[in-house]
C-alpha cells in the first residue's frame, strides 16, 4: 500500500462483530486527497459494517484506523465528524419534521483548513442549491414530504455543510431512481473536482465505473480485490466471483 502524505484514511487490520458473530476479517484500506474510492461486494459482504466500523459507530471493532494523522481506532462518531469526517447513511436519517433549509443548519460546521493550512472545500446552502437543484426549489418543504431520491440528496447536502475532507457514502444508489443516480454521479465528480475525497460503499458497477479512481471489493468480510478501477473493469473473474448477482 502507498502511503504519505496525501493520505487522509488508513485502515488496517479492521475486524468487526455484531454480537458475537464476525462480520470482518482484517480488512485494509486507504483513501487519498481527492480521490473517490470504491468499497465494493454483494449485499452482506461487509461494505456497510466496514463503513460504519470507520465512523465509529459499531462497539465491537478492533485493527487500526488513522484519520488525518489522528488515531480513530476507539473514536466516537461525534469525534470522526468534528475532525472532518462525513458520513451519509443508507437509510437517510434527515429530521422529516424540519424544512430541507433546517435539516442543512443542522449539519453546520466551521470552515476547515488543511494540514499546509490552505482553505479546505467549504460549502453554504447557496452552494449546494447550486449543486442540488432540486433542493434549492423547495428550501422551506419539510424533510417527510419529499421523495426518496430528494431525502437521499438532502442528506448528503447536510453532510457537506460539515466542511469534511471526507464523505463516507454508504450505497447512494440503492433504491433510487434512475434520474437521481445521474444526479449522484455528477455530485461525486464535483465534489472530487473540489478536493473533497469519497469513500463510496457499491455494488453497482457502471454506478462505481462512473465516479471511482480506485476499488477494493469485499467479499463475506474479506478484501479479496484491491486495485484501479480500470483494472476491476477488466477483471472479469473478480467480478463474476465476488460482484455478479
Amino acid at each position: 500500500m502507498q502511503t504519505g502524505n496525501d493520505t487522509l484514511l488508513k485502515v488496517s487490520e479492521l475486524c468487526a462483530w455484531y454480537g458475537a458473530a464476525q462480520i470482518l476479517y482484517d480488512v485494509g484500506l486507504e483513501v487519498r486527497r481527492g480521490e473517490v474510492v470504491a468499497l465494493m461486494g454483494r449485499n452482506g459482504a461487509g461494505k456497510s459494517t466496514t463503513i460504519k466500523s470507520i465512523i465509529g459507530m459499531l462497539e465491537k471493532r478492533r485493527g487500526q484506523i488513522s484519520f488525518m494523522g489522528h488515531d480513530m481506532a476507539r473514536a466516537e462518531p461525534h469525534q470522526a465528524a468534528r475532525l472532518g469526517m462525513g458520513f451519509v447513511p443508507e437509510d437517510r436519517r434527515i429530521f422529516t419534521d424540519l424544512t430541507v433549509m433546517e435539516n442543512l443548519e443542522v449539519g453546520r460546521q466551521p470552515p476547515r483548513h488543511w494540514p499546509d493550512g490552505s482553505q479546505a472545500p467549504s460549502w453554504s446552502p447557496e452552494r449546494l442549491f447550486s449543486l442540488f437543484p432540486n433542493l434549492g426549489e423547495m428550501p422551506q418543504r419539510l424533510g417527510g414530504r419529499m421523495s426518496g431520491g430528494e431525502q437521499q440528496m438532502l442528506t448528503v447536502a447536510r453532510t457537506l455543510m460539515g466542511n469534511p475532507f471526507l464523505v463516507l457514502l454508504d450505497e447512494p444508489s440503492e433504491g433510487v431512481a434512475p434520474v437521481i443516480v445521474e444526479q449522484m454521479v455528477q455530485m461525486i465528480l464535483e465534489l472530487k473536482a473540489e478536493g473533497v475525497s469519497i469513500l463510496l460503499s457499491e455494488q453497482n458497477m457502471h454506478f462505481a465505473e462512473l465516479v471511482s479512481d480506485r476499488a477494493y471489493v469485499l467479499e463475506k468480510g474479506q478484501l479479496r480485490f484491491e486495485g484501479s478501477m480500470a483494472e476491476l473493469a477488466a477483471n472479469e473473474a473478480v467480478r463474476r466471483d465476488y460482484l455478479s448477482v
